[in-house]
């Protein structure tokens, strides 16, 4: 979901980086293992945070599987980035 959550917001590994504090590498090496990889909790939070931050929502598994969206802003309509 990291690739999927970068691209909605058209940012490369290296933007990535500095919105979350994270190295390229450690985005790199995460990004490049299957889909059922998890980062360590510290890595984690700050990944969630960046892109939260960017504007973003993580959205739960209901049955039809995790996803990603940009966050609907009070007015109904969803945050550009």
């Amino acid at each position: 979901m990291c690739k999927a959550a970068r691209s909605l917001l058209g940012w490369g590994q290296g933007e990535f980086a500095e919105a979350s504090g994270l190295s390229k590498s450690t985005i790199g090496a995460f990004e490049a293992k299957d889909e059922t990889a998890r980062m360590t909790g510290m890595n984690n939070k700050a990944a969630v945070e960046a892109f939260e931050k960017a504007g973003l929502e993580f959205i739960p598994e209901n049955g039809g599987g995790a996803g990603i969206r940009f966050r609907k802003r009070a007015d109904g309509t969803r945050e550009e980035h």
